[in-house]
């Protein structure tokens, strides 16, 4: 087993217009250049095309049939904690995203989970919606969480001016080293205990 942490950016949506691709991007690269110590990977919801949930029960009943939600299950159960990209839709996450929970359970369990969360109100119900999901998967929730919203959203979202990240980089960046820090803490404290 590696010393260093697995952490995966997961990007939440899979509609062909989202945006989530730009803040990913840009939340990688800090992540990558904060803490070299940790292996950080995006993983897309796209490359798994996940059915909507029709098992039996959740996987810590019963194993999974569909071969798609049992190749996603193996790809998560790797990591040491999870950093979710997430639009808000009607006050909450996006249905890609809350399926792509619902389709495993085990693997979650015990694991840290942060939020980038990006809209008018910078997704923070759709943040809030999403750590009341994964207590109940047994996860680790932090309490920090990076919000694009207001002003910042409509900067570089194509919705307003569509303009580089770097222009609202300084106002992310506090709040992007707390929610690393907090991830990369809990992260090792569970592993530890795993």
């Amino acid at each position: 087993m590696s010393d260093k942490l697995n952490i995966a950016i997961i990007i939440g949506s899979t509609r062909a217009a989202r945006f989530a691709d730009k803040p990913a991007a840009w939340f990688f690269d800090f992540a990558k250049k904060t803490h070299p110590e940790v292996n950080f990977e995006l993983v897309d919801l796209r490359d798994f095309n996940l059915p909507l949930f029709d098992e039996a029960a959740s996987n810590a009943w019963v194993p999974s049939k569909s071969p798609e939600a049992v190749a996603w299950q193996k790809k998560i159960g790797g990591f040491d904690g999870y950093i979710f990209i997430t639009a808000e839709y009607n006050h909450s996450m996006t249905g890609s995203l809350k399926n792509a929970l619902d389709q495993a359970y085990v693997e979650w369990g015990k694991k840290p989970m942060g939020a980038v969360g990006y809209g008018g109100v910078g997704a923070a119900r759709a943040v809030e919606h999403l750590r009341l999901v994964a207590v109940e998967l047994q996860m680790v929730p932090v309490r920090n969480a990076v919000h694009i919203g207001g002003g910042d959203f409509f900067a570089v979202s194509p919705l307003g001016k569509n303009g580089d990240m770097a222009e609202i980089a300084a106002h992310l960046e506090g709040s992007a080293k707390a929610l690393l820090g907090d991830v990369i803490w809990w992260g090792n404290a569970t592993k530890a205990a795993r």
